[in-house]
Order: C-alpha cells, then structure tokens, then sequence
C-alpha cells in the first residue's frame, strides 16, 4: 500500500502536471494506434483536441515553478547573478537533455529515421529554451533593482522584495505579450529565411520542409506560455497574494475568464493586423483563450488538492506529476518507437483504450520506483560527499 504524502499547498503543481501527462497519454496512444474509420471518427477529434493541452501546461508550469525557485534564492540574499548562473544552468540541463532524447530516439530507430529528426524542436528544448530566457531575463531585473538600491551583505533590503515582484510581474507580462504578438509575423512575413533551418527552427518550427510546422515547438509562441506562468508566479508569491491566501486563485479563476471572454470579443471583431491570420496556430486571440484556461485550470486543481479529494490518499495525477518528465521520456519509444506494444494505425477505439490503460499503469509503476528508488540514492550520494 502506497503512503499519501502530507498536505501540500503546493501539491496543485505537481497534479497539473500528472494531467498533463495523462492527456499526452491519450493524445499520443490515440494518435499511433488509431486506423481505419476510427481516424475520421468525432472521438479522434476530442482526443486530439484535449492534447493542445499538455505542451502549454507543461511550460505554464515550468514559469511558475521557475518563479518559487527564484523567490526562494531571494529570500537566501543570493545575489542576481548567482541566481542567473543557477537557473541558467538548469535550463540549460533541460535542453541538453532535449538533445540527447532526440540522438537516442535517432539511435534506436536507426535505418528508418531520417538525419532531420536530430534537429527536431522538441518540447524539452523550448521548455529549457524558455528557462534560460527566464534566467536572463530575472538577472536584468533584479541587477536593476540592486543597483537602484545596494544593500548590506547579508541583510535583506527593507520593502525590496514587493517592488521586485512588481517589475518581475509587469517584465514577464510585457514578454508574454510580445512573443505572442510577433508570433504572426515572424511564422510568415518575418521569417529568419537567411538562418540555417535547423537554427530557423527554433523561431519558426519550420523544420526542414520549407514552411512552418504545427507539430514543432518553437519559441514563438510556446515561450510565451512559460513567461505567463512566470507572471502568475509572482503574482502569487506576492505579499497581498500571501495575505489573501488560497482566495488569490479565486482572482486567478477571474482573471481566466476575462482573458477567455476577451478572447472571443477580439476574434469576433474581425481585425486583421497581420498579413497571414492563422488562428489555430499563431494568432494572439488563441494564445489568449488557452492562457485563460490555463488560469481555470490553475484554480481548479488548487481547490481540488486544497479543500477537495485531490491529495485524500494516493492520487495517481500527483504521483506522474513528481517524475513527468521520466515518463514523457519512457512512453515516447513504448507509443511510436521502435518498442511500441501496439501496431502503428491499426487498432480500433477499444483496442488502442485498451493499450492506453497498459501506457498509464506502466508510466504510473515506473514513477513509483522512481520516487522509491529516489530515497536511497539520495541517501548514498550524500554519505558519499561527506566522506573525508
């Protein structure tokens, strides 16, 4: 029997996670296996639908936990560049990483994969892109604001860290508008043509087949969904926040739903600002609707790990949550590599259910002897490091 860890206010982020994870699930394994009618059928619609979802969760949450990391680091009097040093290098780690799951997945299906898929844009790029973006772009602000105001070492700065959060909030808002406001152009009439396409990728996920690619991840606009988790973030780490407590989800429950009724308001008046008006894709009126159902989906999962069943017992979603990116990595081969258990577009809506439940109970016992596993390794490290 698996022991539920204690109540965690943060317990949100993690069951965020685990659900982005799940509608990868659904989303990949339907996307393989499906053939036939059941391809043209309304539920591969729905299915594939519900996974615009996990790529903008994953990086929304990135943004948030990206600002409780930098909010802790303050509160330690850790200098600005320190900070940058620290966060930059995690994301860096993240893209590595990105890269070496690009040059295994090439290395296993070796004789049938093509060369171009080693420069594949991939979420685990842009999601460590986006840190490094995130990085630099605290280091400014916060180099900034000491500069304005030196402080002692050792002895935090009387009200500096509420004018702080301000310029760090309104600084990652003006980034979040700006990616998604350029995103139009530079897909189209803006395009880095002179850049090598394995470089113009990471601008315009035009890979290397001429024009811009929906299933890439570049950094317009997909950067811009971790700045608003940035954004939010701050906002919540902030003292009125604080005093609010768990209400200020109830502004962010608000928030989401001015931003989606904007939204419609906006694509409803018909201006066309951009040569090309692509809505699925680049527009800003959808990056507006997703941003505020995000917000929803914030607020949702707060009140449900907070006051609802969401952490009563084990819960499967937070579980996925602490190793998604273990399981990302794992159920990618299991799904469409070489090790795939089901047959590519072959199945039948109960079939690739079926083999979706097989995908969920793996990834969830993987995760468990993950964190099980976790522990003692830990535990050796640490008695390693303190050897003489």
């Amino acid at each position: 029997m698996v022991k539920s860890a204690p109540p965690s206010r943060l317990a949100y982020i993690d069951w965020l996670r685990g659900l982005a994870c799940v509608l990868m699930f659904q989303t990949h394994c339907y996307d393989a296996w499906l053939g036939g009618t059941a391809r043209d059928s309304k539920f591969f619609m729905w299915s594939q639908l519900g996974g615009t979802f996990p790529a903008p969760l994953f990086l929304f949450l990135a943004g948030i936990s990206f600002a409780i990391v930098v909010d802790k680091l303050r509160q330690k009097n850790v200098p600005p560049s320190q900070i940058a040093r620290t966060t930059i290098k995690r994301g860096a780690e993240i893209f590595g990483l990105g890269l070496l799951f690009r040059l295994q997945e090439f290395a296993i299906s070796l004789g049938w994969a093509p060369w171009s898929d080693l420069f594949r844009v991939d979420i685990l790029n842009t999601i460590g892109a986006s840190m490094m973006l995130m990085g630099v772009v605290c280091w400014i602000v916060l180099a900034a604001s000491d500069a304005r105001q030196p402080r002692s070492p050792g002895r935090p700065r009387p009200g500096t860290a509420t004018g702080d959060i301000r310029a760090l909030v309104a600084v990652a808002v003006l980034a979040t508008a700006a990616i998604s406001a350029l995103t139009p152009l530079l897909w189209t009439a803006w395009r880095p043509r002179f850049l090598p396409w394995e470089l113009e990728s990471y601008i315009d996920g035009v890979h290397n087949l001429g024009l811009p690619q929906s299933w890439i991840f570049p950094i317009f606009p997909w950067t811009a969904f971790a700045f608003a988790g940035l954004a939010v973030g701050f906002l919540l780490l902030s003292p009125p926040a604080k005093k609010l407590g768990g209400y200020a989800f109830l502004w962010i429950a608000v928030s989401g739903s001015g931003l989606v009724l904007f939204s419609k308001f906006l694509d409803s008046r018909g201006l066309r600002i951009y040569p090309v008006y692509d809505y699925w894709h680049t527009s800003p009126s959808f990056f507006i609707i997703r941003v505020g159902m995000l917000l929803l989906l914030t607020t949702f999962a707060y009140g449900w790990c907070r006051w609802g069943p969401g952490q009563w017992g084990f819960s499967p979603l937070i579980q996925l949550g602490k190793t998604s990116l273990l399981v990302y990595w794992v159920h990618i081969e299991l799904v469409y590599g070489r090790f795939a258990i089901l047959p590519h577009r072959s199945q039948s809506i109960v079939g690739a259910s079926e083999g979706l439940l097989v995908i969920f109970l793996a990834m969830l016992l993987l995760s468990l002897l993950r964190t099980k596993l976790n522990g003692p390794f830990r535990e050796v490290m640490t008695w390693r490091r303190r050897r003489p």
